[in-house]
């Protein structure tokens, strides 16, 4: 199993690190009803699931089981 011959210095290690950092999601807006969402994720309105401007599934609809 390989080891370090020497200790990697602090600085040399934060080097490195700098291009791992956090970055802000990009948002979008849904076509139809305006609404701000992540990309590429299915988004709740108003009972209604909301994917690329489509209804996937709609629990305003009153489902009368018997």
């Amino acid at each position: 199993m390989a080891h370090p011959k020497r200790k990697t210095s602090k600085t040399r290690r934060d080097k490195r690190r700098t291009h791992i950092k956090a970055e802000m999601p990009q948002i979008g807006t849904d076509p139809t009803i305006s609404e701000a969402h992540l990309y590429h994720r299915a988004h709740w309105h108003e009972g209604k699931l909301y994917y690329r401007g489509q209804v996937l599934i709609d629990n305003t609809e009153d489902v009368g089981i018997e």
